[in-house]
């Protein structure tokens, strides 16, 4: 049994292409399990993804503000406490409104994301 601590990772520039405006990223288990992935990602007011796939289900846990979450035929603005899963292959979007800031934690297992061009 491995226990993992949110205060014991920092949260560092969410720098990869899927992301637009500012986002930060904290992963919590990328070296303690391969086969679930658990991520806090915060998202600064209109900061949001591209619109992307994942070969795998995600489920976001929405933990702060007020964010939207959208495919490419509904959107939905979410707060604390909402959760979201995402069937594998379904493209989407999700980020802050552009005024409120917004968090979640992401819950996955490895595979590959798209950009949907």
């Amino acid at each position: 049994m491995r226990l993992v601590r949110i205060a014991d990772s920092q949260p560092t520039p969410a720098n990869r292409p899927i992301f637009m405006g500012n986002v930060e990223s904290q992963p919590l288990l990328d070296d303690v399990s391969e086969h679930v992935r658990l991520t806090i990602v915060r998202f600064s007011p209109g900061a949001r993804t591209k619109l992307h796939t994942h070969e795998f289900e995600q489920v976001l846990l929405i933990t702060e503000g007020e964010g939207i979450l959208a495919t490419e035929t509904e959107e939905h603005v979410v707060g604390p406490g909402t959760v979201v899963v995402i069937p594998p292959g379904e493209v989407h979007r999700h980020g802050a409104t552009d005024s409120t800031a917004m968090a979640h934690i992401s819950i996955t297992t490895p595979g590959e994301t798209r950009l949907v061009e």
